[in-house]
């Protein structure tokens, strides 16, 4: 498919290529044998006792004496066409294979992230790339070199005899049979040794990224144990295949041995026998060799062609899924005005769980600030999810402005909306880099602004670097707080009509949490907004509060209305301040600092 969509000229050139080298290259017997033929004639016109040396070059010796010079010259031309040819091909082959996937694999769920290893993708999309080059380079050389060969030395052999053609069809039959026999047996030990290796790299990944706890509960020497054992199920399976190996290559190299030796061997007989010249002896010579050197070439080849094209087709059923949520081109783009959002009788479960959702049905006005609230399971985190499409509801609809939000571009709607997450992600790029992903072409003063407003510019300017601190892999050379106040800025620089906040303020010392709230007070400003929130006191000042359990909205009202129900909000509050308060106390004093 890839080679068709873009490359398709560039591969018949290479096949092309190709078999002009090996062909040439199959025409030199016929030269040798003329070449031999002329010699040999030329030395029984000499006359006895002519010293060595004085005969000159006749026509008929330079003749064949320059064919076979330029089909060896001309056979390298070809064989460097190709090489040049598939400088420009394999690159951007690789590369057209590589952002094509990565362009589907991005565009997958957040469901299928979560299924499969970031590390594991990375390296599919690497190996499915790297697999089609190997492919492609058997496909257009080693394949297309065999069958010229052949068809070339099919023809000179049997015209010096039928003999030797019947042997050339038969020794290579078997040969080619039993090569992909056991190399399809050959690829059951590679596979069983790379899967070994893939699980000592995972473990040994997983103790690497865990450095910090091995060394916190002195498990260093238990953990070297645990890794020298898995790694020593790697060495069994590679001594396996290696085993392997080493007698599949014993018994096919001998086989080309004994073609070739018993070819010459009727060859030497024949020549003997006065029925062959000593130019179609040579002619054969050069031909069992040639045709030998390619036929164990593809046989050594065939183990590499069945192991890539199983590694790229693992790589390609992994990650040329149809998408969980599909985003087909053509839909229209989201309009967001007001910002009113309504969630519809939605259904939603998570696969092998119960129902989350059964029939959800609210409205946020344009502009309003709710926050949601309620134990952990709730259903907070998935609303939120579903709201951004990263989950496909089951039944029932969310519209943001009237508009099914199932119905427009999956862009569209992730520009419409802005998040702060409780845990926020950030490149293994500078701090400048990571706030400006907020919005594409941002400039240094706006994102500077971005930084001013979330806080962000007092932990930077600290920096030796300032701006173009490396945060490193995942934040992790940030602190909590700063690697959230850095997400906070990104949201400032998006300007979305939206605003999600996960716990936006829960890595925040209680100086910084000040500060940001007030910031965001601002950010709220003509934005409707939806906030998940533990702490309740984050959540006062909101506009409207959702007291949610198990997938159901219980209670609906501003903080003062849900503590003077005194139903399920009020009773959370108190557990979240009775630790301090007499529960009396807490209420009233709640109640008036409400008031």
């Amino acid at each position: 498919m890839f080679v068709r969509d873009g490359f398709l000229g560039r591969a018949i050139l290479l096949n092309l290529a190709a078999a002009g080298g090996i062909g040439l290259m199959g025409l030199e017997p016929v030269a040798m044998r003329g070449l031999v033929d002329a010699l040999a004639g030329l030395s029984g016109q000499q006359p006895s006792g002519t010293p060595a040396g004085a005969a000159g070059w006749t026509a008929e010796v330079m003749h064949w004496f320059l064919l076979l010079g330029g089909l060896w010259i001309a056979s390298a031309l070809f064989n460097r066409l190709r090489e040049l040819v598939d400088l420009h091909t394999s690159p951007a082959l690789r590369h057209a294979i590589q952002v094509r996937l990565f362009d589907h694999l991005i565009d997958h769920s957040p469901r299928y992230f979560q299924d499969n290893f970031a590390g594991n993708l990375g390296q599919k999309v690497k190996q499915a790339g790297q697999s089609a080059i190997q492919i492609l380079e058997i496909l257009t050389n080693d394949i297309i070199r065999i069958v010229v060969i052949l068809t070339i030395g099919l023809t000179l052999l049997a015209s010096a005899q039928t003999l030797f053609a019947g042997l050339l069809v038969g020794w290579t039959a078997a040969h080619l049979t039993l090569s992909a026999l056991l190399a399809r047996r050959c690829l059951r030990l590679s596979h069983a040794f790379s899967e070994e290796v893939s699980s000592t790299t995972g473990r040994m990944v997983d103790i690497i990224a865990n450095a910090e706890l091995v060394r916190a509960f002195a498990r260093r020497r238990q953990e070297l144990a645990g890794l020298s054992d898995a790694l020593t199920g790697e060495i069994a399976r590679s001594k396996e295949l290696r085993w392997f190996l080493t007698k599949m290559w014993f018994w096919l190299f001998n086989a080309l041995l004994v073609f070739q030796i018993t070819l010459i061997g009727i060859a030497v007989s024949e020549a003997m026998a006065g029925r062959m010249s000593v130019g179609d002896f040579a002619m054969i010579f050069s031909l069992a060799s040639i045709v030998g050197t390619n036929v164990w070439g593809l046989s050594t080849r065939m183990l590499g062609f069945f192991e890539q094209l199983g590694i790229l087709s693992g790589a390609l059923e992994l990650i040329v899924r149809p998408h969980e949520i599909p985003d087909p081109p053509g839909r229209p783009n989201l309009t967001v005005s007001e910002g009113a959002i309504r969630f519809e009788e939605v259904r939603f479960a998570h696969p092998g769980n119960g129902a989350v959702f059964d029939g959800l049905s609210f409205a946020i006005r344009p502009g309003e600030r709710v926050a949601l609230v309620g134990p952990s399971g709730a259903g907070k985190s998935t609303l939120v999810r579903l709201l951004r499409r990263q989950f496909p509801v089951e039944d029932g609809r969310i519209l943001i402005d009237g508009q099914d939000i199932a119905t427009v571009s999956l862009a569209s709607l992730n520009r419409a909306v802005a998040e702060v997450p409780q845990l926020p992600s950030l490149f293994h790029r500078s701090i400048r880099d990571n706030i400006a992903y907020g919005s594409e072409g941002a400039g240094d003063d706006a994102i500077r602004a971005a930084a001013a407003r979330a806080h962000c510019d007092r932990f930077i300017d600290g920096r030796a670097a300032g701006y173009d601190t490396v945060v490193g892999e995942r934040g992790l050379q940030l602190s909590g707080g700063e690697r959230q106040r850095v997400a906070i800025a990104r949201a400032f620089l998006k300007d979305a009509p939206v605003l999600v906040l996960d716990e936006a303020t829960s890595s925040l010392d209680s100086e910084t949490e000040h500060l940001i709230q007030d910031a965001l007070l601002g950010l709220f400003e003509g934005r409707t907004v939806i906030a998940i929130a533990h702490r309740l006191s984050t959540v006062t000042g909101m506009d409207r509060i959702l007291y949610m359990e198990k997938g159901r909205i219980l209670e609906d009202g501003d903080h003062a209305t849900l503590l003077r129900r005194d139903g399920p909000y009020a009773r959370l509050w108190r557990r979240q301040v009775g630790g301090f308060l007499p529960d009396d106390a807490g209420a009233v004093s709640d109640t008036e600092e409400v008031r």
